[in-house]
């Protein structure tokens, strides 16, 4: 496809990125229903919320295709989280509505959210992956992501006593 763009132009320009804002909760929640089988509305609620509240940095992206939601991406910058002396941007959620699926909508969210990124001289973007979703993981491996050279570690307090 990209053999057939004007030059000049990027596979990802029908996409229109934009900060998150409260308003986009419900189609957000809709979104992320498809992937976890379950409304996730407070927790998103108080993304939202954070998001404007926190710092003037906006990690937290909408995409637009046709003036239809078409995904989102939230997370949060970080400076010094587990024993790192440089800030790190954490991915908590993504998700990409059914309609725009490989449709470069994923694809238009890393690269602004990469560019805003540079622009602040953050040099590190980390997420955690379920180890069965084999998609989300092909997308973050074409997005450029690699295995971390830190292992995560949890404590399950229901099964120890």
């Amino acid at each position: 496809m990209e053999s057939e763009l004007e030059p000049g132009s990027l596979d990802t320009d029908h996409v229109e990125v934009r900060t998150l804002t409260p308003e986009d909760l419900d189609w957000v929640v809709s979104i992320d229903r498809r992937y976890f089988g379950k409304s996730r509305t407070e927790y998103f609620k108080k993304k939202l919320a954070e998001a404007q509240t926190d710092t003037g940095i906006r990690i937290s992206l909408a995409a637009v295709v046709d003036k239809q939601p078409a995904g989102f991406l939230m997370g949060r910058l970080y400076y010094g989280e587990f024993g790192l002396p440089e800030a790190a941007a954490i991915i908590d959620s993504l998700g990409v509505a059914q309609a725009f699926a490989g449709k470069r909508v994923g694809k238009a969210l890393m690269r602004q959210l990469s560019m805003n990124l540079r622009g602040l001289g953050v040099q590190r973007i980390q997420t955690q992956v379920d180890w069965d979703q084999g998609d989300l993981i092909a997308f973050f491996r074409k997005s450029g992501f690699s295995p971390a050279p830190r292992l995560c570690l949890e404590l399950d307090l229901a099964k120890s006593q």
